[in-house]
């Protein structure tokens, strides 16, 4: 007999939409975008031809609709790890769960998952303005170590970065997860590639400043000269390690790709990235 998931384990609205995202299964197309900010939905959307959906729910808005013949969603999940563990999991269950009877489909259905951010970089050479894909998304949240991963993270390269940088047992465990082969070859072939590190905050996760001073004031120039197997870090941001870690877990196919608009290495900070942004939404568009 097939396992019925308990109510209190994936709440619905009253209206039998999924609880956080406020969407019914057909509101949601296999194409979605990600994006961390609520206003670059609306920006997205106007590039469509037609609107079909517009929900919200707290900081979590959808616009669904078609783009040159295609059904794309776009989907704001605001900033950090622990709201992607939200977004994505009801966005699988939308597509693989039964709602009406809260059991697992027998067929799975695959969704294109394609995160839209901003980002710094870490590595002089990588100027603001430019698109990177994240080849690889590096945890230190500690998010997916909350699940059974298999084979998924490549532990060679967590052992060598925790052996790089001296990794304080006391923090949450690293671990790095790949993007969708598919994916990364077809939208992203002419960018910039790398890894990505997803920190669990903006100011101390990211060795910044203002009032506390920091506990690992070297981190990020470990983390800067990292490499093994001709893997280099070139930016951090919030979201990339959890989108491939439970996006890889649940058969779907992630890929993050960030406008840089800071180089902690250099200082060097895009005051007005509008155009830029426009134009990675538009090539991701035209791609997905």
């Amino acid at each position: 007999m097939t396992k019925q998931i308990p109510a209190s384990e994936l709440p619905l609205q009253n209206d039998g939409a999924i609880y956080h995202l406020n969407l019914h299964p057909e509101e949601l197309a296999d194409n979605v975008i990600l994006v961390g900010d609520p206003g670059r939905v609306s920006m997205l959307s106007a590039m469509f031809d037609t609107v079909e959906v517009r929900k919200q729910n707290r900081e979590l808005i959808t616009h669904t609709g078609t783009y040159k013949g295609k059904r794309i969603s776009v989907i704001s999940t605001g900033m950090g790890t622990d709201n992607i563990d939200i977004v994505l999991t009801e966005l699988d269950a939308l597509v693989n769960i039964d709602l009406a009877t809260r059991t697992v489909k027998e067929s799975h259905h695959t969704l294109n998952l394609v995160r839209i951010g901003t980002s710094g970089a870490l590595r002089p050479e990588i100027e603001c303005g430019t698109f990177v894909a994240s080849e690889y998304g590096l945890g230190i949240d500690g998010v997916l170590r909350f699940y059974e991963t298999g084979n998924l993270i490549r532990e060679d390269l967590v052992e060598a970065f925790v052996r790089h940088t001296g990794w304080d047992s006391t923090l949450p465990y690293p671990y790095f997860t790949p993007a969708s082969p598919e994916l990364l070859a077809r939208i992203a072939h002419d960018m910039t590639k790398g890894v990505t590190v997803s920190a669990p905050g903006f100011f101390g996760p990211q060795g910044r400043e203002v009032r506390i001073r920091v506990k690992y004031p070297e981190l990020n120039k470990k983390i800067e000269s990292f490499e093994y197997q001709g893997n280099v870090i070139t930016n951090m941001e919030m979201e990339c390690s959890a989108l491939y870690g439970l996006g890889n877990i649940l058969g779907h196919h992630p890929l993050t790709i960030c406008l840089i608009i800071a180089n902690r290495v250099t200082g060097q900070f895009l005051d007005s990235y509008h155009d830029r942004m426009e134009m990675l939404c538009r090539t991701v568009l035209d791609r997905i």
